[in-house]
């Protein structure tokens, strides 16, 4: 979006009429617009969900969050009535300058999903590609993720007892438990 935003405005320098630029901007809009309704629709509503956000850079590797998708997200969950508790590990200095005191800022991943109703990863960073599933689900409150970069296998989610929702794939959700078994997860942790 930064870039584009650039090229945008040296094209109109130059007096041409960039749409494709303008296009492109559109639907970048838009797919923000539908992470909403997929996080939506998955947790029938947002208002007073606590939510867990890894990511806040403009894209993995940097700490650059100028026009951020990540940071857009957030503040449309915020004006939604959530409660978000971030992680990034390069951008969480430069995010919490601009978010301030409206999201909890954490040091780790599994901190972020601590006790919450779902997990949003919004930045693809190699560091959450490895994180410990089994862990990751004893953190939360429900096992939700909604993955906006689809950085995990749908079918390797719902083997470690994920609902996990991605961009333009089906829903994947875990095997029915059997009878008498936990419905939710546990802490491994407890505080």
């Amino acid at each position: 979006p930064k870039d584009l935003m650039a090229f945008r405005a040296v094209a109109r320098e130059c007096g041409y009429e960039f749409r494709l630029l303008d296009e492109v901007m559109r639907i970048n809009e838009e797919q923000r617009k539908r992470f909403l309704r997929m996080a939506r629709n998955a947790l029938w509503t947002l208002r007073g969900k606590k939510l867990g956000v890894l990511g806040l850079a403009f894209k993995g590797g940097t700490d650059d969050i100028r026009e951020s998708p990540a940071i857009l997200l957030v503040q449309a969950l915020l004006q939604e009535g959530c409660q978000i508790t971030a992680y990034d590990p390069a951008a969480g200095e430069r995010a919490r300058e601009v978010l301030k005191s409206s999201v909890e800022f954490v040091n780790n991943a599994y901190d972020a999903a601590n006790d919450a109703d779902a997990l949003l990863l919004l930045t693809e960073w190699e560091e959450f590609a490895a994180l410990d599933l089994k862990r990751l689900h004893g953190q939360m409150k429900y096992p939700i993720v909604i993955d906006g970069r689809n950085l995990y296998d749908p079918e390797t989610m719902a083997a470690a007892g994920f609902t996990y929702y991605s961009v333009g794939r089906q829903p994947a959700t875990p095997e029915p438990r059997p009878a008498g078994a936990a419905t939710h997860s546990t802490k491994l942790n407890p505080s």
